[in-house]
C-alpha cells in the first residue's frame, strides 16, 4: 500500500514533554498531526484548547488536522484558522442544523472542511452534503477518550461512506479515528480509508516512528 495518510493523535502524546513528541512526528513518515479539541460537554472529557494548539503550530512542520469535539463549533471557526489549522473537522451530531453554513465558513477561512460521525449516526445523513465535505471522519469508537477498543462495524461504515462518495463523484477523503492499530489498519484501507488516525498505539509504543512507518506501508 503506502498511499494512505497517517495522522498520529496528539491526545495520546506525553504532555510533560510535548515538544519532543511533536519533533518525533515531524521526523517520522507521518503526514498530519491529528489534534482533538474536547469541551467536556459534547464528549465526557476535556482535552486541551487554543494555547496548546498555538504551541503545537509553532513546532509542527506537517498538516494540522484539528478535530472539534465541541458544541457550537461555528463560534470558533475563525479562531482555529488563525491558530494554524489546515483541516477543521466538526461533528455532524452538533452541527446538523447549520452544517452547510459551517462548511462554507471553514472553507472561507482557508481550511479544508471535515465532518465527523459517531458510530451510531446514519451514514445516509451525510448524502446531501457529501460534495461540500473535504473529509469524513468515521469514528471507530465513541469519542472522548483515547485507548478504547475498536468497534468492528466501522469496516462496513467505511464501505458505506465510500459508496456515497463514489455515487456522487466526490473527492472527499475518508479518515478513521479511534481504536486503529496495525491489526486493523490494512482492512480499514481496503474498506476505503484514506487517512489513518492512531493515538495510543503510536505514542505508547517502544518505537513510535517504527509504528508510524508500519502504518504507512501496511
Amino acid at each position: 500500500m503506502g498511499n494512505q495518510l497517517i495522522a498520529p493523535s496528539i491526545l495520546s502524546a506525553d504532555f510533560s514533554d510535548l515538544k519532543s513528541d511533536i519533533q518525533m512526528v515531524n521526523e517520522s513518515e507521518a503526514d498530519w498531526f491529528h489534534i482533538d479539541i474536547m469541551d467536556g460537554v459534547f464528549v465526557p472529557n476535556i482535552s486541551f484548547g487554543m494555547p496548546v494548539l498555538k504551541s503545537i503550530n509553532q513546532y509542527a512542520t506537517k498538516t494540522l488536522d484539528v478535530h472539534l469535539m465541541i458544541v457550537n463549533p461555528e463560534k470558533y471557526i475563525e479562531k482555529f484558522a488563525e491558530l494554524g489549522s489546515d483541516i477543521l473537522t466538526i461533528h455532524y451530531e452538533v452541527s446538523k442544523d447549520t452544517l452547510s453554513e459551517s462548511l462554507k465558513a471553514i472553507k472561507s477561512n482557508g481550511m479544508k472542511a471535515g465532518v465527523a460521525i459517531n458510530p451510531n449516526t446514519d451514514i445516509s445523513d451525510l448524502e446531501k452534503y457529501i460534495k461540500e465535505i473535504d473529509l469524513v471522519c468515521v469514528m471507530g469508537v465513541f469519542p472522548g477518550f483515547s485507548g478504547q477498543a475498536f468497534i468492528e462495524a466501522t469496516y462496513e461504515r467505511c464501505k458505506a461512506v465510500k459508496e456515497l462518495i463514489n455515487k456522487h463523484k466526490s473527492s472527499t477523503l475518508i479518515e478513521v479515528d479511534g481504536g486503529v492499530t496495525l491489526d486493523n489498519a490494512k482492512k480499514l484501507i481496503e474498506c476505503g480509508a484514506d487517512v489513518i488516525v492512531s493515538g495510543s498505539h503510536v505514542f505508547k509504543a517502544e518505537n513510535p516512528k517504527e509504528i508510524i512507518s508500519k502504518l504507512k506501508h501496511v
